[in-house]
């Protein structure tokens, strides 16, 4: 069996690693075997930060180190990460999804289609409510868009219900959902949302 591959995108700090670490415990209580890889520019910090959570055994999470701006290894020529994809499946043979965190970037980022199966772009409120009208590659894009901290909206002057209106206008109707990954508020959706359209579970 060939795992599924999900590709998670989105600018420094929106939450992408926050995300997959809620992500982790759902998928879990679902009994769905997971890895992960996370791609950083020099470092592991990512990496390191989901082995300290514990949530998996640290050898189902690699790193891969960009070298270069994040989109590279995720889009120009995504060897490195198709390789420790393969890695994965050859040391864990019944994992079913595996999860590959590109570095943070900015709204032109996307996935290569030789890379994932599926993947999703994650904004977050504090970056303001014009985000989605700015239309770039990951907003229009990504199979599934996620905004994230949407507890902080009433601190950043947002109007949620407008941004998310806005953000499923200038994506024809394609799926948003939003979070706040801190307090597991939205991520068993996401998951839901994983399940039914990658997983078909």
């Amino acid at each position: 069996m060939t795992a599924a591959r999900v590709g998670i995108g989105g600018p420094v700090g929106s939450g992408k690693t926050a995300l997959i670490e809620r992500m982790l415990g759902h998928l879990a209580t679902a009994g769905i075997d997971v890895a992960v890889i996370t791609n950083d520019l020099v470092t592991d910090e990512d990496a390191e930060r989901l082995r300290r959570g514990g949530q998996l055994p640290p050898e189902r999470i690699l790193a891969v180190q960009a070298g270069a701006c994040p989109h590279t290894v995720i889009r120009e020529d995504p060897t490195l990460n198709m390789a420790a994809a393969d890695r994965l499946e050859r040391q864990f043979p019944g994992v079913e999804l595996i999860l590959i965190e590109s570095g943070g970037d900015n709204l032109a980022s996307t996935f290569s289609p030789d890379l994932v199966d599926y993947w999703l772009f994650v904004i977050d409120v504090a970056g303001g409510d014009d985000i989605p009208r700015k239309k770039g590659p990951g907003i229009l894009q990504a199979n599934l868009l996620v905004i994230n901290k949407a507890d902080l909206a009433p601190y950043v002057g947002v109007d949620l219900p407008v941004m998310l209106e806005e953000a499923r206008h200038v994506r024809g109707g394609r799926a948003v959902l939003s979070t706040v990954c801190r307090n597991d508020e939205g991520v068993a959706e996401v998951v839901a949302h994983l399940r039914r359209e990658v997983l078909f579970r």
